[in-house]
């Protein structure tokens, strides 16, 4: 056997490894943009309830774009009030919970106090359970408040406890040199100093990370909005929600379209996020990782 057929031999099997990787990757790709591909054509199809006989639609249209954006008083279809109804909470939530997350890191990775190892024990384990376990718990409680349909109670229950989900924040956190906090220190600073002058400019890539969670949790979230806004009234929906009434039993054959297209409406502004933070999301998580 010469160098060369000895050489060849491993390439040949690297090829045949990379072509099985590749095809089995491209087939799962297949799996999850198909139904994508299948929804996004909907939208665009003549159909208005979900047409099963064939995969791309006879002819296209853009009606039920324009149905979505302009119900008129469609008492079904009122997207653009959902729309609305999930900005706003996304807005609200999304300052509110990046600030408890933000700060509840702070002070467990460069602070120091009695407790705070099992506090953070604490935090874990709970995080461990179900979110649904305490479901009934909350809705009761907000329900004595009068806080349920409404908008406020929907962000109390998407921020309170987000301080939980800090562990990520402090693993970033944990990354930057101590001697920084340190110079301050001896220069005066206090600790709100420290963490608003020092550690959040360093802290870019976490910030949006936490941002963008913060913000899509209402736009993803179906369980807890149904309960908590259940009189009812169309108006006061999500877009989770609005959408999902367009595709039950009662609307499905009249509004598949609309709902199709409500769906590729959401996910433009949110992957136009997504693409520009794309770097600072990968950095984020990768540098809350490492002593997380």
């Amino acid at each position: 056997m010469t160098h060369a057929e000895h050489i060849s031999k491993p390439s040949r099997k690297k090829i045949v490894r990379l072509t099985i990787r590749h095809v089995v990757l491209a087939l799962l790709a297949a799996f999850w943009l198909i139904p994508i591909l299948w929804l996004v054509l909907n939208a665009f199809s003549v159909d208005k309830g979900p047409n099963l006989s064939h995969f791309f639609p006879q002819a296209f249209t853009l009606d039920h774009f324009k149905n979505i954006l302009l119900p008129g008083g469609d008492s079904v279809n009122q997207f653009p009030r959902w729309f609305m109804n999930t900005l706003i909470v996304g807005c609200f939530n999304c300052v509110i919970s990046s600030a408890f997350v933000l700060m509840v890191a702070y002070a467990m990775s460069c602070m120091r106090f009695k407790a705070r190892k099992p506090m953070m024990n604490v935090a874990i384990i709970l995080n461990l359970f179900p979110g649904f376990l305490s479901m009934i718990a909350v809705y009761f409680i907000l329900k004595e408040f009068g806080l349920t349909n409404s908008l406020t109670g929907l962000v109390i229950v998407y921020s309170a406890g987000s301080g939980m989900g800090y562990l990520i924040a402090k693993g970033f956190f944990d990354t930057i040199s101590k001697s920084l906090r340190e110079a301050a220190w001896i220069e005066g600073a206090n600790e709100f100093t420290v963490f608003w002058k020092i550690i959040l400019p360093l802290a870019k890539p976490i910030i949006v990370y936490t941002v963008i969670n913060a913000f899509l949790a209402p736009w993803m979230d179906f369980v807890m909005a149904s309960l908590m806004l259940n009189s009812g009234v169309s108006s006061g929906k999500t877009v989770a929600l609005g959408l999902f009434a367009m595709v039950d039993k009662v609307n499905r054959n009249n509004y598949f379209g609309e709902f199709c297209a409500g769906g590729v409406i959401v996910s433009i502004p949110i992957s136009i996020l997504f693409v520009i933070m794309q770097k600072f999301y990968v950095e984020g998580i990768t540098g809350g990782s490492v002593k997380g």
